[in-house]
């Protein structure tokens, strides 16, 4: 089975590149040349020595004990949370400004819901003295205050979207809007495996640093670079793009990717895309979304700000369909409660996207044998309002 994209930016059936006419030069640009400067050894030498010495790669494999004896399997973490920023998010905003410089381009702009992205995506503008723009719904600049703030310090101008439920899908509008209007200077870092081609390829490729570093940590730890399980969160499906990239073809390692069920799958308040989700066009590409029968976008639902996006990325609907990631879900309730349970067996606050990715742990039927992988997306300083609000601790 082939996972990787085709040379018309299609995963399967999933992908391809749906974009108004006016962006076309904008996508054919970077279509044409990302690869071919990707490959660069100037490019390589720059992305990978900042990788090391500025966001502080690698990060740690950890074996999580008091996890492990509760679930009777050896639980590793992989720290992502402690990227510079505190979020896997950095890996792919050095990789597109080194890139966006590489094509003349002057401006950046971005799309944010859990803030992650978006401060990432600052402080790579501020590192290389560019200006920043970063789009952000009205609710999640109030769920995610914090972020907000950093943004600013860091020189980035923040903009409200007030359109559909004021999330992640109407941020992404907006920045596709404002992309489509300053086509020759600006260049978008879209933060996850999304949008129109080559932008899902490419933000994976920036991405599978992370197991690329689990292969060897693994190597090093227990003698062989594959685990039973690598499990991660997914919304849009970044961190799990990385954490899956270099598995996917290692069909005995199982890939666990979790959803946000929100307040049930068949409440209607929900973004677990893979339980509700049809083929459709969203925001370039051609994957699974929950949709009406008439083709109009569900307003999703989680209380993770990072999670409560309408689709997946082509990779992940490609992975669904052929049965090649399994694809669970987690509500509310279960991602807080696998939150609280880590930061009291190990010390560590996780940030509510990865939260959804450790209360995977109680749904599969491990055995003291399974070496698990859990991809630590990002950590809870964002989230400590929402954990305050939640309150059951």
């Amino acid at each position: 089975m082939k996972y990787q994209v085709d040379e018309r930016g299609y995963y399967g059936n999933f992908g391809g590149a749906y974009i108004p006419e006016m962006l076309y030069p904008n996508v054919e640009e970077l279509r044409s040349q990302y690869l071919q400067i990707i490959a660069q050894p100037e490019f390589q030498t720059e992305f990978n020595e900042l990788l090391r010495a500025y966001v502080g790669r690698p990060t740690p494999l950890y074996h999580a004990t008091r996890l492990s004896e509760k679930y009777n399997a050896a639980i590793y973490l992989k720290r992502e949370d402690l990227c510079h920023t505190g979020a896997h998010k950095i890996n792919n905003t050095i990789g597109q400004i080194i890139l966006a410089k590489r094509l003349g381009k002057q401006k950046i702009i971005a799309e944010t819901g859990a803030g992650q992205h978006g401060v990432a995506t600052a402080t790579v503008c501020a590192l290389m003295g560019m200006e920043c723009i970063v789009y952000m719904g009205k609710l999640d600049m109030e769920r995610q205050r914090p972020n907000v703030e950093r943004m600013r310090i860091l020189g980035a101008q923040v903009i409200a979207a007030v359109s559909g439920n004021m999330t992640l899908k109407d941020a992404t509008n907006e920045a596709m809007r404002h992309w489509i209007n300053h086509p020759t200077d600006t260049h978008y870092i879209i933060g996850s495996v999304v949008g129109p081609h080559p932008y899902p390829h490419m933000v994976a490729l920036f991405q599978s640093v992370i197991s690329e570093e689990i292969k060897k940590q693994l190597q090093q730890a227990i003698g062989q670079p594959n685990p039973d399980y690598v499990i991660a969160c997914v919304g849009g499906g970044s961190n799990a793009a990385g954490a899956f990239y270099h598995y996917l073809n290692e069909v005995h390692v199982n890939l666990v990717g979790v959803e946000a069920a929100g307040k049930g799958v068949d409440s209607g308040e929900s973004a677990a895309t893979t339980a509700l989700g049809k083929p459709g066009v969203l925001h370039g590409s051609k994957t699974l979304l929950m949709q009406t029968t008439d083709g109009q976008v569900i307003e999703p639902y989680s209380i993770s700000a990072g999670l409560d996006y309408p689709g997946i990325g082509p990779l992940h609907s490609h992975l669904f369909e052929t049965g090649r990631v399994q694809f669970l879900n987690a509500t509310d309730e279960e991602a807080m409660q696998a939150g609280i349970e880590l930061a009291r067996t190990e010390g560590i606050i996780p940030a509510i996207e990865s939260a959804h990715a450790l209360a995977a742990l109680s749904k599969l039927e491990l055995t003291a044998e399974d070496v698990v992988v859990v991809n630590l997306s990002g950590r809870g300083d964002k989230d400590l309002e929402t954990y305050i609000r939640w309150g059951k601790y």
